[in-house]
Protein backbone atom coordinates (compact mmCIF):
# COMPACT_ATOMS: atom_id res chain seq x y z
CA UNK A 1 0.00 0.00 0.00
CA UNK A 2 1.34 3.56 -0.84
CA UNK A 3 2.44 5.88 1.71
CA UNK A 4 0.23 8.82 2.23
CA UNK A 5 2.70 11.99 2.28
CA UNK A 6 1.80 15.32 3.14
CA UNK A 7 4.18 18.70 2.82
CA UNK A 8 3.70 21.64 4.68
CA UNK A 9 5.64 24.39 3.74
CA UNK A 10 7.22 27.46 5.22
CA UNK A 11 6.46 31.03 5.74
CA UNK A 12 6.02 32.99 2.57
CA UNK A 13 5.33 29.77 1.02
CA UNK A 14 2.85 27.79 -0.80
CA UNK A 15 2.35 24.30 -2.21
CA UNK A 16 4.53 25.16 -5.33
CA UNK A 17 7.39 25.78 -2.68
CA UNK A 18 7.21 21.69 -3.27
CA UNK A 19 7.57 21.48 -7.08
CA UNK A 20 10.61 19.42 -7.23
CA UNK A 21 10.23 17.09 -4.67
CA UNK A 22 6.77 16.06 -5.28
CA UNK A 23 7.36 14.09 -8.48
CA UNK A 24 10.51 12.40 -7.13
CA UNK A 25 8.01 11.06 -3.88
CA UNK A 26 5.63 9.74 -6.33
CA UNK A 27 7.88 8.32 -8.74
CA UNK A 28 8.73 5.77 -5.38
CA UNK A 29 5.11 4.96 -4.85
CA UNK A 30 4.09 7.47 -2.22
CA UNK A 31 0.80 9.52 -2.54
CA UNK A 32 1.75 13.28 -2.23
CA UNK A 33 -0.03 16.24 -1.24
CA UNK A 34 1.77 19.71 -1.34
CA UNK A 35 -0.57 22.33 1.05
CA UNK A 36 -1.33 25.89 0.90
CA UNK A 37 -1.40 27.00 4.20
CA UNK A 38 -4.65 29.16 5.37
CA UNK A 39 -2.85 32.83 5.11
CA UNK A 40 -0.83 31.65 2.44
CA UNK A 41 -3.69 31.87 -0.59
CA UNK A 42 -3.36 35.53 -2.20
CA UNK A 43 -6.61 34.61 -3.87
CA UNK A 44 -8.76 34.28 -0.15
CA UNK A 45 -9.57 37.47 0.83
CA UNK A 46 -9.74 36.50 4.61
CA UNK A 47 -5.97 35.30 4.43
CA UNK A 48 -4.99 37.93 6.91
CA UNK A 49 -7.20 36.41 9.59
CA UNK A 50 -5.83 32.71 9.03
CA UNK A 51 -4.48 31.28 12.64
CA UNK A 52 -2.39 28.71 13.65
CA UNK A 53 -5.16 27.16 14.83
CA UNK A 54 -7.46 27.54 11.14
CA UNK A 55 -3.37 25.91 9.64
CA UNK A 56 -3.24 23.21 11.69
CA UNK A 57 -7.32 22.12 10.80
CA UNK A 58 -5.89 22.62 7.37
CA UNK A 59 -3.63 19.61 8.08
CA UNK A 60 -6.01 17.79 9.99
CA UNK A 61 -8.89 17.77 6.97
CA UNK A 62 -6.11 17.30 4.46
CA UNK A 63 -5.90 13.37 6.08
CA UNK A 64 -8.15 11.14 4.16
CA UNK A 65 -11.16 9.15 6.71
CA UNK A 66 -9.62 5.98 7.99
CA UNK A 67 -5.82 6.96 7.11
CA UNK A 68 -2.64 7.86 9.03
CA UNK A 69 -0.38 9.95 7.04
CA UNK A 70 3.56 11.12 7.10
CA UNK A 71 3.50 14.51 8.04
CA UNK A 72 6.76 16.85 6.35
CA UNK A 73 6.75 20.20 7.75
CA UNK A 74 9.33 22.96 6.73
CA UNK A 75 10.47 26.02 8.54
CA UNK A 76 7.60 28.14 9.79
CA UNK A 77 5.41 25.21 9.23
CA UNK A 78 6.40 23.09 12.09
CA UNK A 79 4.00 25.56 14.19
CA UNK A 80 0.59 23.83 12.78
CA UNK A 81 1.96 20.64 11.84
CA UNK A 82 2.93 20.07 15.98
CA UNK A 83 -0.23 21.42 16.61
CA UNK A 84 -2.55 19.25 14.26
CA UNK A 85 0.08 16.53 15.94
CA UNK A 86 -1.43 17.47 19.22
CA UNK A 87 -5.24 17.86 18.17
CA UNK A 88 -5.37 14.34 16.52
CA UNK A 89 -2.21 12.03 16.95
CA UNK A 90 -3.76 9.00 15.40
CA UNK A 91 -3.83 10.66 12.10
CA UNK A 92 0.20 10.99 11.54
CA UNK A 93 1.91 7.60 11.71
CA UNK A 94 5.65 9.64 11.52
CA UNK A 95 6.31 13.37 11.05
CA UNK A 96 9.80 14.57 9.34
CA UNK A 97 10.98 18.34 10.50
CA UNK A 98 12.96 19.75 7.73
CA UNK A 99 14.96 22.22 8.93
CA UNK A 100 12.84 22.60 11.79
CA UNK A 101 11.39 21.22 14.90
CA UNK A 102 8.54 20.98 17.28
CA UNK A 103 7.99 24.57 18.97
CA UNK A 104 7.04 24.50 22.76
CA UNK A 105 4.06 25.45 24.39
CA UNK A 106 3.18 29.36 23.94
CA UNK A 107 6.33 30.13 20.93
CA UNK A 108 5.81 32.85 18.87
CA UNK A 109 7.79 32.65 15.85
CA UNK A 110 8.45 36.89 15.47
CA UNK A 111 7.65 38.30 18.61
CA UNK A 112 9.09 41.83 17.89
CA UNK A 113 6.13 41.77 14.70
CA UNK A 114 3.30 44.08 15.37
CA UNK A 115 0.09 42.08 14.87
CA UNK A 116 -1.07 45.48 14.12
CA UNK A 117 0.99 45.57 10.92
CA UNK A 118 -1.43 42.63 9.41
CA UNK A 119 1.15 40.67 7.36
CA UNK A 120 5.02 40.34 7.55
CA UNK A 121 6.50 40.40 4.17
CA UNK A 122 9.58 38.44 2.65
CA UNK A 123 12.69 40.07 4.68
CA UNK A 124 15.95 40.97 2.43
CA UNK A 125 18.09 38.33 1.67
CA UNK A 126 20.98 39.73 3.93
CA UNK A 127 18.46 39.90 6.64
CA UNK A 128 17.40 36.27 6.60
CA UNK A 129 20.99 35.20 6.68
CA UNK A 130 21.36 37.10 9.64
CA UNK A 131 18.72 36.08 11.11
CA UNK A 132 20.13 32.02 10.47
CA UNK A 133 18.73 31.46 7.32
CA UNK A 134 20.99 30.20 5.16
CA UNK A 135 20.75 31.18 1.40
CA UNK A 136 23.11 28.40 0.91
CA UNK A 137 22.58 26.49 -2.93
CA UNK A 138 19.98 29.06 -4.47
CA UNK A 139 21.19 30.62 -7.05
CA UNK A 140 19.77 34.03 -8.58
CA UNK A 141 16.78 32.59 -10.62
CA UNK A 142 15.75 30.84 -7.38
CA UNK A 143 15.97 33.48 -5.14
CA UNK A 144 13.94 35.75 -7.93
CA UNK A 145 10.86 33.05 -8.27
CA UNK A 146 11.08 33.21 -4.37
CA UNK A 147 10.62 36.89 -4.40
CA UNK A 148 8.36 36.88 -7.07
CA UNK A 149 6.08 34.41 -5.56
CA UNK A 150 6.37 34.82 -1.66
CA UNK A 151 3.22 35.83 -0.06
CA UNK A 152 3.43 38.07 3.20
CA UNK A 153 2.95 35.87 6.49
CA UNK A 154 -0.20 36.80 8.34
CA UNK A 155 0.65 38.66 11.64
CA UNK A 156 -2.00 36.67 12.99
CA UNK A 157 -0.07 33.34 12.25
CA UNK A 158 3.43 35.29 12.49
CA UNK A 159 2.97 36.57 15.90
CA UNK A 160 0.47 34.34 17.98
CA UNK A 161 1.49 32.39 20.44
CA UNK A 162 1.07 28.42 19.91
CA UNK A 163 -1.04 26.98 22.29
CA UNK A 164 -0.91 22.81 22.84
CA UNK A 165 -2.92 20.48 25.00
CA UNK A 166 -1.76 19.16 28.24
CA UNK A 167 -1.74 15.57 26.61
CA UNK A 168 1.32 13.96 25.55
CA UNK A 169 0.27 11.45 23.26
CA UNK A 170 1.93 14.24 20.39
CA UNK A 171 5.33 13.08 22.10
CA UNK A 172 4.65 9.47 20.92
CA UNK A 173 4.02 10.05 17.23
CA UNK A 174 7.30 8.60 15.47
CA UNK A 175 10.08 11.97 14.87
CA UNK A 176 12.76 12.50 12.04
CA UNK A 177 14.32 16.08 11.67
CA UNK A 178 16.55 16.75 8.77
CA UNK A 179 19.37 18.85 9.60
CA UNK A 180 20.18 21.04 6.43
CA UNK A 181 21.56 24.75 7.57
CA UNK A 182 22.75 23.19 11.15
CA UNK A 183 23.97 20.26 11.44
CA UNK A 184 22.25 17.31 13.24
CA UNK A 185 25.08 16.98 16.32
CA UNK A 186 24.76 20.67 16.77
CA UNK A 187 21.22 20.37 17.08
CA UNK A 188 21.10 17.90 19.71
CA UNK A 189 23.64 19.90 21.61
CA UNK A 190 21.06 22.67 21.34
CA UNK A 191 18.26 20.53 22.34
CA UNK A 192 20.40 19.32 25.38
CA UNK A 193 22.01 22.76 26.68
CA UNK A 194 17.99 24.19 26.47
CA UNK A 195 19.41 27.50 25.39
CA UNK A 196 17.36 28.31 22.51
CA UNK A 197 13.25 27.71 22.80
CA UNK A 198 13.54 26.65 19.06
CA UNK A 199 14.51 23.01 20.26
CA UNK A 200 13.37 22.56 23.61
CA UNK A 201 11.11 20.42 22.67
CA UNK A 202 12.82 18.39 21.43
CA UNK A 203 14.33 16.88 24.57
CA UNK A 204 10.93 15.42 25.31
CA UNK A 205 10.96 13.41 22.02
CA UNK A 206 12.45 10.58 21.19
CA UNK A 207 13.32 11.39 17.67
CA UNK A 208 16.24 10.72 14.76
CA UNK A 209 18.31 13.51 13.26
CA UNK A 210 19.59 13.05 9.67
CA UNK A 211 22.05 15.41 7.79
CA UNK A 212 21.44 16.78 4.58
CA UNK A 213 24.16 19.55 4.31
CA UNK A 214 23.20 22.69 2.38
CA UNK A 215 20.74 26.21 3.00
CA UNK A 216 17.60 26.39 5.01
CA UNK A 217 15.60 25.99 1.86
CA UNK A 218 16.70 22.27 0.93
CA UNK A 219 13.67 21.64 -1.43
CA UNK A 220 15.26 24.13 -4.03
CA UNK A 221 19.18 23.34 -3.22
CA UNK A 222 18.56 19.30 -2.71
CA UNK A 223 15.01 18.77 -4.11
CA UNK A 224 16.31 15.22 -5.17
CA UNK A 225 18.18 14.66 -2.04
CA UNK A 226 15.66 15.88 0.36
CA UNK A 227 12.67 13.54 -1.76
CA UNK A 228 14.95 10.47 -1.43
CA UNK A 229 15.59 11.06 2.46
CA UNK A 230 11.87 11.54 2.67
CA UNK A 231 11.22 8.54 0.83
CA UNK A 232 13.73 6.60 3.12
CA UNK A 233 11.96 7.35 6.20
CA UNK A 234 8.27 7.47 5.14
CA UNK A 235 8.58 3.68 3.79
CA UNK A 236 9.57 2.12 7.15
Amino acid sequence: MATRILLAPGFWLGAWAWDEVVPVLRTRGHEVQALTLPGLDTADPHRLSATLENQAQAIIDAVPPGEAVVLVAHSGGAAPAYLAIDRAPDLFRRVIYVDSAPLPNGFVINSALDIAAREWPLPEWSRLEDEGNSLAGLDAAVLARFRERAVPQPASVAAAPLRLSDSAARLAVPATVICSSITADRVKKLRDNGAIATFTELARIDAEYLDLPTGHWPMWSKPKELAELIHTVADR
